[in-house]
């Protein structure tokens, strides 16, 4: 669990809500009356011990870990449910036996979890005090309203980016679509067979090599197939046109062989 620990923190690594975890517990603690801290936590539904964590407090990580790591507590219950979750009064609580110890060693009598889902992304506010009876419901709360902020800013953040990879995707097609045209010629030449089958076979060649597509074909380009022949026969899904392999060796008057492939420049 990465966690941080001082308000107005830097972003987390890519990916994170553009508003800092840690500024955001910090509000979350000053806008409810009676807390003593407060945590706040981003879930994808991947591995939640590598979740994004800040607490306004070095003791309280200890409570958000325990709940990753024995899959019990109100967060962990937040985030199934898509509910608020609380515990009015920790020592008489009995869900969540590893939970409750921590939380009851480091002093802390009440908690209550809110969770925000947005676009897969899954952020939570939950907030801490040292007496019985603190109680945090989804409405028109300040720390309701400051979650639903955050949990937007942390969609919309997650949308920029997804947008900015899928423009540089394209981006990259675009400049490298020549070549991989280029490329799907000499494999219609080598293997006899339409443009999707070349392309098909490029593809399947990319992942078997372990090669970028667009870097794979460049290569095929500049050897024009020079010592890849047996190979890309053997991906290739159709046999060869005899006539096109008649043409490649000089067997048919007038048609000029492809170059580099099995004649010299």
């Amino acid at each position: 669990m990465r966690t941080l620990f001082e308000a107005g923190a830097s972003d987390l690594d890519e990916g994170a809500p553009a508003r800092s975890l840690a500024h955001l517990a910090e509000q979350a603690a000053w806008c409810t009356p009676d807390s003593c801290g407060a945590a706040a936590t981003v879930s994808t539904g991947e591995d939640t011990a590598e979740a994004p964590t800040a607490v306004t407090h070095p003791d309280l990580s200890a409570l958000v870990s325990v709940q990753w790591e024995s899959g019990e507590g109100p967060i962990p219950t937040a985030l199934d449910s898509g509910r608020a979750t609380g515990a009015d009064d920790l020592l008489h609580e009995r869900r969540w036996p590893e939970y409750r110890a921590e939380a009851l060693q480091a002093g802390v009598r009440s908690s209550a979890t809110l969770p925000y889902r947005r676009d897969g992304i899954t952020l939570t506010i939950t907030v801490y005090g040292f007496r019985p009876g603190l109680k945090v419901e989804k409405g028109c709360t300040a720390t309701d309203v400051l979650g639903e902020l955050a949990a937007t800013g942390l969609a919309r953040e997650r949308r920029y980016r997804d947008a900015l990879a899928e423009v540089d995707q394209l981006d990259t097609a675009l400049r490298t679509r020549p070549v991989v045209d280029q490329a799907c010629g000499i494999l219609m030449y080598v293997l006899g067979c339409d443009p999707d089958t070349a392309f098909d076979t490029l593809r399947r060649l990319s992942q078997r090599t372990n090669r970028k597509l667009s870097d794979l074909a460049g290569a095929l380009v500049r050897t024009r197939g020079h010592g890849l022949e047996s190979e890309l026969r053997c991906l290739g899904d159709r046999p060869r046109d005899p006539g096109r392999a008649a043409a490649r060796n000089g067997a048919e008057p007038g048609r000029t062989p492809a170059p580099g492939l099995g004649h010299g420049r």
